[in-house]
């Protein structure tokens, strides 16, 4: 035994060194760019709410995050004496990460102080700061944010919804939502046979009574592919009614406070977005009350999936600040060859790329909030808001997968195991570009805009010539962009590359009239410009690489 041991003695091998502390920061005060910005676009006023979340996020949100996505939600069809339930089951952890939402005001907060401008703005810092930890939560909150909209076209239904979807508390209870003092609602639009193409629905809505249209109640028989947060206290949904595609609000639980014919099937087993519940459900004569007029289904439900797309580029710029707030800390406490390896020139390089991409992305996020915030008070923002919504939505989900992945690789084999986080964010990476329509459905509203509305295009312009003579890089772009609209020709098989480009332009734009020229210039010069590669981490050596690094992650002074 005493020669076994001194030989295992002499196998004690190393110490650990050279590894990173764990990460502890402030969400809100590290990030110079979401400080800026948010003053900017007019949510300045909202600072001490967005500071209180931001140490919440980065503090006890970051854990519970880690144990929502590793104990999934649960479907349970029955309960134990054999009643159908229909009912998910959540982690502890999960129903935190809702409260703390809620509380904070991410679901509420715009509409619970909408007379004041910058409203929206001031709720974009909170949802951005939200997905920095966790997604999954992010889409019953942002369904329950975006409803309200479509909710008001039904005036007695939204004086009694309203009051409890806007509301600070949280209950996560499967009881009726009149037991409640705060709701969280979902969303039911495809079907098996239409995917995006709604007007194919089947589901079918009849009567409950002699009267029809908005505000009546009726029965709804069908299906949804994708019904989204199962376990919301409400949906809205589209149903075939007699003057045609209707929007219903379909409940939860019946008026009388019976559980609702919506029969879950499953859950879906997705790639990602694991914290949160998606689902396939049948409808066996689920009661609803129509919402709008009849057989103005999509126009009215479409109220609330602006919002949404509007969310869905917040929600991938706050994934995106994450996985570059990861890949800095990581190379800031890390060396090779001699020195940190944040300070080596190609991986300074990668960072400075990553951290203009996500100001630019965080830019247009805003500028987009700001004109939803604006567009009941100003028809020149609704306008803009109609196609830069979709612009954005379709350039900042689709560059999320490739900004993660890159700062995955900042962190090397680290970055692709379950426990770094990054591993989590690049699943979670493709899904914004997926939901809500696709990046083809995205580049097709941008034309269906620009050709049918021409105040949208005209405010979109003028939004970019605000910024003409900043950069010559930018002039030009913008030149080539009305060239390329102007030209009809294969038009709906070159919007890719058009949409791109009003992207990149609009970006330019808000950068070069931030005023911080040491910002504006490299994007214009590396974007619009031609000095730059097709990969990240390809910006011109004299880019000031080491400032736009602290402006993404500024380093705590203790």
């Amino acid at each position: 035994m005493t020669e076994r041991n001194a030989i295992a003695a002499g196998f004690v091998t190393h110490e650990v060194t050279n590894q990173p502390p764990p990460l502890v920061y402030d969400a809100w005060k590290t990030d110079t760019v979401l400080r800026e910005t948010v003053a900017r676009e007019g949510g300045g006023w909202a600072e001490a709410e967005l500071a209180k979340y931001g140490s919440v996020v980065s503090g006890e949100m970051m854990q519970l995050a880690v144990l929502a996505n590793e104990n999934r939600p649960k479907f349970k069809p029955f309960d134990r004496y054999g009643h159908r339930r229909d009912e998910v089951e959540f982690h502890p952890s999960y129903h935190r990460l809702m409260e703390l939402g809620v509380s904070h005001g991410v679901s509420g907060f715009a509409w619970r102080n909408e007379e004041k401008p910058g409203a929206h703005v001031a709720r974009l810092g909170l949802f951005y700061l939200h997905n920095q930890a966790d997604q999954g939560t992010s889409c019953p909150l942002t369904m329950t944010y975006a409803c309200v909209p479509a909710l008001r076209h039904q005036p007695e239904l939204a004086r009694e919804w309203l009051p409890r979807v806007i509301s600070a508390t949280y209950d996560g209870r499967f009881v009726p939502a009149s037991q409640k003092a705060g709701i969280t609602v979902g969303m039911g639009m495809t079907e098996k046979q239409g995917g995006s193409d709604v007007r194919t629905n089947s589901t079918r809505a009849q009567r409950l009574g002699s009267a029809r249209g908005p505000g009546q109640p009726y029965a709804l028989v069908g299906h949804k592919w994708f019904f989204s947060a199962p376990m919301s206290d409400a949906f809205l949904v589209l149903a075939q009614a007699e003057g045609g595609l209707s929007c219903f609000l379909m409940p939860r639980f019946t008026p009388d406070g019976e559980l609702n014919a919506i029969r879950v099937q499953r859950l879906k087993d997705k790639l990602g977005d694991w914290s949160n519940a998606s689902s396939e459900v049948e409808l066996e004569g689920a009661f609803a009350w129509m919402v709008g007029e009849e057989g103005r289904g999509v126009a009215t439900i479409l109220e609330m999936v602006a919002m949404t797309r509007q969310d869905c580029m917040i929600g991938s710029s706050g994934q995106m600040r994450q996985a570059l707030v990861q890949a800095i800390h990581f190379t800031r406490h890390r060396t090779a060859f001699g020195k940190r390896i944040i300070d080596q020139p190609l991986m300074r390089n990668v960072l400075a790329d990553l951290a203009l991409e996500l100001e630019a992305h965080v830019a247009l996020t805003a500028r987009v909030s700001r004109a939803v915030d604006a567009a009941k008070r100003d028809t020149k923002e609704a306008a803009f808001g109609r196609i830069a919504t979709s612009v954005g939505k379709y350039w900042v989900c689709k560059r999320t997968p490739v900004f993660v992945n890159e700062a995955q690789e900042c962190l090397g084999g680290v970055g692709y195991v379950e426990e770094a986080n990054l591993a989590r964010l690049y699943r979670q990476a493709p899904l914004n570009s997926i939901w809500e329509g696709s990046g083809n459905i995205q580049c097709l509203d941008v034309l269906r805009a620009a050709s049918r509305e021409p105040a949208s295009r005209e405010a979109l312009f003028e939004e970019l010539l605000a910024a003409k003579g900043g950069h010559a890089a930018f002039d030009a772009a913008t030149a080539r962009l009305h060239q390329e609209l102007a030209n009809t020709d294969a038009l709906e098989t070159r919007s890719r590359f058009i949409v791109e480009g009003l992207a990149l332009a609009l970006q330019a734009s808000l950068l070069i009239r931030a005023g911080n020229t040491m910002v504006s210039d490299a994007f214009c010069e590396s974007r619009l410009g031609g000095a730059h590669g097709q990969m990240l981490g390809t910006l011109p050596a004299h880019a000031p690489m080491q400032a736009l690094i602290e402006r993404a992650f500024a380093e705590e002074t203790k």
